[in-house]
């Protein structure tokens, strides 16, 4: 039986309008609101403009690519490198129109997108990025993922979990029918756990971290690298040095001027990314601190700048340029799959003149 638009209203308690305002986002809805009509959407699974049948398999040259900040140029180089693919496409099919989608870290505005995709029949999904920790978000993710797959979308996880792809690790990334899903993941946490261990063999033990946003799965997995590198080493982690905030200068700023109100003996300090890292050194320089001589720095990501800053900033490098072009070859079809859907890309730990050793 097919699922209607009022069959979809009735389960949120809205109006069949209130629904395709939501599906369409052509008009402003109330967070709560929307967030009911998507699960509502995800829970009948509601196929917008007519039956599942009809989107047996995609059609269209559209790729979608899902990012959290197109500003941050962590995103901006994903993106670039997977559109730069596209373009470059020959073959059945050809050249294919990118669309970048920018969530600003919404998972609603996330589940929207890829509903809006599902119903241009895109020819395939590059999520980049990491995404939210809560439950009922990966979950329906996961299903509206498993959705696109069926539908004959190919689904490409950068830099995302392979949970969210509705598999375990262990059996690989496989959906139930259709295109299957790819997952291209991030080293974050064992990049984080070399970075913190670097300075710990530079001497410092009270190291503050400045992590990133709080319910985000990239933060989670280098704190807890982080957290493993003082654990091998026996290094005391109090709950005063770790401050969260979001993957930009300003929040790194404020989260080294609260560190170092909570510690004022802090050694060093490793931040979410370069971004945030850049901000660490200008608190620092504006309370009279110099780096690395009275307090080492070191981000995460190695974007292009951080070669270039005074002084060049200790960082974890991140091949995002590949990663990009492989996530487009593999939406495309040009890359063979990596075995079980998955493939772990490196990351490089990159010593420059921000860190130095720490003299008693």
């Amino acid at each position: 039986m097919t699922v209607t638009l009022a069959d979809v209203a009735a389960r949120a308690g809205v109006s069949a309008a209130t629904v395709s305002r939501v599906l369409n986002g052509n008009y402003p809805v109330a967070a709560g609101t929307r967030g009911r009509v998507l699960r509502a959407v995800e829970e009948l699974e509601y196929v917008v403009n007519g039956p599942a049948s009809a989107l047996a398999a995609a059609s269209s040259d559209l790729v979608g690519i899902l990012v959290n900040d197109i500003a941050d140029p962590f995103f901006g180089i994903l993106a670039g490198a997977v559109q730069t693919e596209l373009s470059g496409a020959s073959g059945p099919g050809g050249e294919k129109l990118a669309v970048v989608c920018n969530t600003g870290g919404s998972p609603e505005r996330e589940l929207t997108y890829l509903t809006l995709l599902q119903r241009q029949r895109a020819a395939g999904v590059v999520l980049t990025g990491s995404a939210s920790e809560d439950p009922a978000h990966a979950r329906a993710l996961a299903a509206g993922l498993v959705r696109l797959s069926g539908a004959g979308t190919r689904v490409v996880l950068c830099g995302r979990p392979v949970q969210e792809a509705g598999a375990e690790p262990e059996s690989g990334v496989e959906p139930k029918s259709g295109a299957p899903l790819t997952a291209l993941a991030f080293d974050n946490r064992g990049g984080a756990q070399r970075l913190t261990g670097h300075l710990i063999a530079l001497g410092h033990r009270r190291i503050g971290c400045v992590a990133g946003p709080a319910g985000r799965t990239t933060t989670a997995e280098r704190l807890a690298g982080h957290r493993a590198a003082l654990a091998e080493h026996g290094i005391e982690d109090p709950p005063r040095r770790v401050v969260h905030g979001a993957y930009d200068r300003g929040s790194g700023y404020d989260a080294a001027v609260e560190l170092l109100r909570r510690d004022s003996e802090l050694t060093a300090v490793v931040a979410a990314n370069d971004t945030a890292a850049l901000g660490v050194c200008a608190a620092l320089r504006d309370r009279g601190l110099r780096v690395p001589e009275d307090v080492s720095v070191a981000g995460f990501d190695d974007l292009p700048f951080s070669a270039d800053a005074a002084p060049a900033l200790t960082t974890v490098r991140l091949p995002l340029a590949e990663a990009g072009a492989r996530a487009g070859r593999l939406v495309t079809g040009r890359e063979e799959r990596p075995p079980g859907g998955l493939a772990t890309l490196p990351a490089e730990l990159m010593v420059r003149g921000s860190t130095s050793v720490r003299y008693p």
